[in-house]
């Protein structure tokens, strides 16, 4: 398996790649353009969203201490559309400077089991953007596929982050192991599953003479594989085999 390693600057030059397509793609959608991976939410709510998050953001994480802060509040009233776009674009900007700016290693607080660190933000920024950019152009029927690398590290983060931090939304008792693979990179992934705990396997660890659970691949893009771990496409999108529950049980949101 090979496991693509990010570092801030791979995630600052995605962050300025897909920021401003996103923009340009809310503001072709308009206000009240739904969005089709998510039911009953509109293209506003996507900016309050994301405006909310980036403050949260660039407020949070130049502090340098790994206290939890306040969680983060949308403003009020919602401003309207070409100032809500506009606000986008100011925290978009501002989070972007302030990521860059601030130290990988710099202290931070974050959700997950793992170092509190100001790269986890840098990281996690990048893929929501990302995200949320091919959200806004399935809206206006134009989405393009996140970019191979940066999908093959949002697959290992939603592994390595979502699944230890609890962030599942499918089941949590079933046994198994699931194979991933992106089929436009050299990348894979095995993930053994015990119910409500998760391990993320290196191939060598996978011995089919002393394991005997269930198993179940997954094959498609990596961008595939990413919007579909994500619940944003749906399961029969992927190429599968075996279980189908296995896979839905690695799904994060």
């Amino acid at each position: 398996m090979n496991r693509l390693h990010g570092t801030k600057d791979f995630w600052i030059a995605a962050l300025r790649a897909d920021g401003p397509a996103l923009q340009d793609a809310l503001a072709e959608a308009g206000a009240g353009a739904p969005i089709p991976s998510r039911p009953g939410f509109s293209a506003a709510d996507l900016v309050e969203h994301l405006t909310t998050e980036l403050h949260w953001v660039r407020e949070h994480t130049p502090r340098g201490v790994t206290d939890r802060p306040a969680d983060p509040v949308p403003a009020a009233p919602r401003p309207d559309w070409p100032d809500a776009l506009d606000g986008l674009r100011r925290e978009l900007t501002g989070t972007i400077e302030t990521l860059d700016a601030v130290d990988a290693e710099l202290p931070a607080w974050n959700w997950a089991p793992q170092p509190k660190k100001a790269a986890f933000w840098q990281r996690r920024t990048a893929h929501e953007i990302a995200l949320c950019r091919w959200e806004a152009e399935s809206a206006v029927g134009r989405a393009t596929a996140l970019e191979t690398k940066l999908a093959a590290d949002g697959i290992s983060e939603a592994l390595d982050t979502w699944l230890p931090a609890g962030r599942r939304t499918g089941p949590t008792d079933l046994h198994g192991v699931v194979h991933l693979v992106a089929t436009d990179a050299a990348y894979d992934w095995f993930v053994r599953l015990r119910g409500t705990g998760v391990a993320l396997l290196d191939t060598g660890t996978i011995l089919d003479s002393d394991d005997h659970h269930p198993r179940a691949e997954a094959s498609g893009t990596a961008s595939e594989l990413l919007l579909t771990l994500t619940g944003r496409r749906p399961t029969d999108a992927l190429v599968t085999t075996g279980d189908p529950r296995l896979f839905a049980a690695l799904q994060v949101g």
